[in-house]
């Protein structure tokens, strides 16, 4: 990403802005991280990089909370909480 340091927000690729926020979110080690849909417009070789990182940082202690439809970041959960309309479907 370090050719696109002179970018505004506006003319970065979706995909782009998703990288520069969970770095902005991760770069001070923050004990929690909340993500929706974070990989929702992530190809699928990044998206797989991004779980792998998350999932390095989720040993070392970072507790992550994922919102998200997709089925392969839902595989890297330990717990997966279902909801329809506000109401818990499955706490597994």
């Amino acid at each position: 990403m370090s050719h696109r340091t002179g970018h505004k927000p506006a003319q970065l690729s979706g995909g782009e802005q998703q990288r520069v926020a969970m770095a902005r979110a991760l770069v001070r080690s923050p004990k929690l991280l909340l993500a929706d849909e974070l990989t929702g417009n992530l190809d699928t070789a990044t998206r797989d990089q991004i779980m792998e990182l998350l999932d390095g940082l989720n040993q070392k202690g970072l507790t992550i909370v994922v919102a998200t439809h997709d089925h392969e970041v839902m595989s890297h959960c330990r717990r997966s909480i279902k909801l329809r309309d506000g109401a818990v479907l499955l706490d597994a």
